[in-house]
């Protein structure tokens, strides 16, 4: 399994542990119906203790497993399992913030002088960095939040209980070094760098994009490279195509990033009847170093994102996407849906999209229940974050009646999975 450049021809699953199975013991049961599927790469979304603000990405514990998931050898177990089956292992590395429940942000929050304290970004007045991007801005009027313990204000990107880690202390970056070398120890292939693109702050900028924060990626990249060659690093960076590609620097950054822009032209092109759309957006991203390769999607745990369109587009694409604005995201700028969602149920349409994500340039990455035409939960408004409405249960029951039926979405999606990788 340690082809050159073996990132350039994976076809990932992306799911949740507790979602797909029980627990990394039934996890490790479901790996026939991985094999089966074809796939050969599965990201294996949060799965640390976490107390869940944000569905895991608010981690309490970088080398640890939520209880209900079992225990650390029954993760390990599952690792050198999906190997035995020819299934590499990705897993987020949550690293531009941590929950604040972490050890880590305990002790800095208990003392100025805490050893602990400079891990994070901490203020007196919570003015600095006034254009800093705030992606949340339903859940927070801005990125500062008052810690009731300290006095003070920490800095938080996302939901007010995670807090920024700062990236500008040597100690960080060892931390999370140590924490890539456990997990590596433990089989795991490929990290998906959540948030990648918001790691360094300065004030005058959003807090976005800069430049330190590249120098941060090759520094790590050098660390797995010096290390650990058979690992790569996949960016989660949404931004136009220009700033998306500086994230694979000259080959010496990021193995991979995701084709977010590819992703929106994919589904313009459904909304217009209008493929060569897609053409398009495969020569503007096509510039890449030969060693990299994007990770082509259409459907995620995240929200299908559209704020780097222009409003125009933006308003077709979310007439089309979701007319009744059933699912939309709170910022007013993506909704959360699932593929077969988006086309109502109807089965030749979701597998026409498919086809398409399998057959454009890139590493495919299918949503875990896509191949059976899994549909967004209805949950009636009980979450304040919509993503939840694409974080449903696994159908076990549908997926076992598909794969029975040779006609069935299962194997059609089956199908070309093998035909994608040859096999």
């Amino acid at each position: 399994m340690e082809d050159k450049y073996w990132w350039k021809d994976i076809v990932i699953y992306e799911t949740y542990v507790d979602k797909f199975a029980r627990d990394f013991k039934g996890l490790t049961e479901k790996l026939g119906y991985l094999e089966d599927l074809g796939i050969n790469c599965i990201h294996l979304l949060p799965f640390f203790p976490s107390p869940r603000v944000d569905d895991g990405y608010d981690v309490s514990d970088y080398t640890n497993v939520q209880s209900e998931l079992g225990t650390i050898e029954d993760a390990k177990s599952f690792i050198s399992q999906a190997s035995k089956h020819g299934i590499r292992v990705m897993m987020d590395l949550v690293f531009n913030h941590t929950s604040t429940q972490h050890p880590w942000f305990k002790e800095a929050s208990s003392s100025p002088d805490s050893p602990k304290r400079e891990y994070y970004l901490w203020s007196k007045t919570g003015e600095e960095y006034p254009e800093a991007y705030n992606p949340f801005e339903h859940l927070k009027p801005k990125s500062w939040i008052l810690d009731p313990t300290s006095g003070q204000y920490y800095f938080s990107t996302f939901y007010p209980e995670q807090a920024d880690l700062n990236w500008d202390n040597p100690e960080v970056e060892r931390e999370f070094l140590n924490i890539m070398d456990f997990w590596v120890d433990a089989g795991v292939s490929l990290f998906r760098l959540d948030a990648a693109s918001f790691l360094i702050k300065r004030d005058g900028t959003n807090c976005r994009h800069l430049p330190e924060t590249h120098t941060v990626l090759k520094r790590i990249r050098r660390h797995i490279e010096e290390n650990y060659p058979h690992v790569a690093l996949l960016a989660e960076v949404h931004a136009p195509i220009e700033k998306a590609i500086e994230y694979f620097g000259d080959g010496d950054e990021c193995h991979m990033a995701y084709n977010f822009y590819l992703m929106q032209q994919m589904y313009m092109s459904f909304a217009r009847r209008d493929p060569s759309l897609v053409d398009k957006a495969i020569d503007k991203t096509s510039k890449i170093p030969e060693s990299c390769q994007w990770a082509t999607f259409l459907s995620s745990h995240d929200e299908i994102t559209l704020s780097t369109m222009d409003s125009a587009e933006r308003e077709e694409m979310l007439s089309f996407l979701d007319p009744e604005s059933k699912w939309i995201f709170k910022t007013g700028k993506s909704t959360s849906m699932r593929l077969a969602t988006v086309f109502n149920g109807d089965d030749d349409k979701t597998l026409d999209a498919l086809r398409m994500l399998f057959e454009v340039p890139g590493s495919p990455v299918i949503y875990y229940g896509s191949e059976i035409g899994m549909e967004n939960e209805d949950l009636s408004g009980k979450f304040r974050d919509t993503r939840m409405y694409v974080r449903g249960q696994f159908d076990w029951a549908k997926a076992e009646e598909q794969r029975k039926d040779p006609n069935s979405m299962f194997n059609k999606v089956r199908g070309m999975i093998r035909k994608r990788r040859g096999i």
